[in-house]
């Protein structure tokens, strides 16, 4: 199913070249108090589009390698944690783990600091200053600098989150210039970029419809710059081991709905169970399959075993 604009591969092409203009200039400093025994923790700043200076927390388990990585792309929130709320720590033990603070989020926000609600229509009414053309450059960078790290396993690389993760996976794949590496996994629970959405539909797209309620003039402006970054324009690139997380039957984004995203030979499309534990399960379960880890229960936060 081809959803993509005519302009969309020359936008998206832009962007990562603009982007490949900027070296990332990394700068890496231990974090002790996050430290265990099993695992170290760093704070990295990068230079992304921009320039802007965006910031993520990787942690790396002890012993030598290659480990698999798990990169989670930021969730619509202000705050990044080195492992998403809900996600046990002892994740640490077994995979590099890498969580982004793409701008506008807590320690990337500087200029900018993201409101909450209001990041997803930030500048919307115009595709090349919309906010998000310089998140999903965050979101690339991050990918970049995480695949090239030392001790990666570089065919164990999966991507998490939102719509941020599919598309970044998407864009990834050799996309930037003179770029070899990418994910070979993706794991989506879609919530943002599917359109314009029908009334009703919950925070965060909401902010779409309060935006076009004061705005109505920019409907046509905002319906043309949704259409670059919806989902359905990027499977054919994401990589064809992924997870699509659905909602629950009848809602906007559910498993009906994504169905076009799990259009591929290694796909796994699962609609939600309601419950953060059997849907917490359901990914940990994909990813100790996919990349031949321990019993995903070892992976759980301890609440939940």
């Amino acid at each position: 199913m081809d959803t993509a604009p005519p302009d969309f591969k020359s936008y998206w092409d832009e962007t990562l070249n603009d982007l490949g203009r900027f070296s990332p200039a990394p700068a890496v400093t231990p974090i002790p108090l996050r430290t265990t025994g099993f695992a170290t923790l760093y704070g990295v700043r990068l230079t992304s589009l921009g320039p802007y200076r965006i910031f993520g927390y990787i942690s790396v388990p002890t012993g030598t390698g290659p480990h698999p990585v798990l990169y989670f792309t930021p969730r619509y929130q202000s705050v990044v944690q080195p492992v998403p709320q809900g996600i046990s720590n002892e994740l640490r033990r077994h995979f590099i783990v890498f969580s982004l603070a793409a701008r506008g989020q807590r320690n990337a926000d500087e200029p900018f600091a993201a409101d909450f609600p209001g990041w997803l229509t930030e500048g919307i009414a115009n595709p090349a200053s919309y906010i998000f053309r310089g998140v999903v450059a965050d979101c690339v960078r991050g990918l970049e600098f995480i695949a090239g790290w030392e001790g990666v396993d570089p065919g164990r690389i999966a991507v998490v989150g939102n719509d941020l993760a599919f598309m970044t996976a998407a864009l990834g794949n050799g996309a930037t210039p003179g770029a070899t590496h990418g994910a070979t996994h993706v794991a989506t629970a879609p919530e943002l970029f599917f359109g314009l959405p029908p009334k009703g539909v919950p925070y965060p797209r909401a902010e779409i419809n309060d935006h076009l309620r004061r705005t109505p003039a920019d409907r046509d402006a905002v319906r043309r710059t949704l259409s670059l970054y919806d989902l359905r324009a990027f499977a054919p690139t994401a990589p064809a081991a992924r997870l699509i997380l659905a909602g629950p039957a009848g809602a906007e984004l559910d498993g009906k709905a994504l169905a076009p995203l799990a259009e591929s030979e290694h796909a796994t499309l699962r609609e939600s169970k309601r419950s953060n534990y059997k849907d917490g399960l359901t990914l940990l379960s994909w990813l100790a399959e996919r990349f031949d880890m321990p019993d995903p229960q070892a992976l759980l936060p301890r609440a939940w075993r």
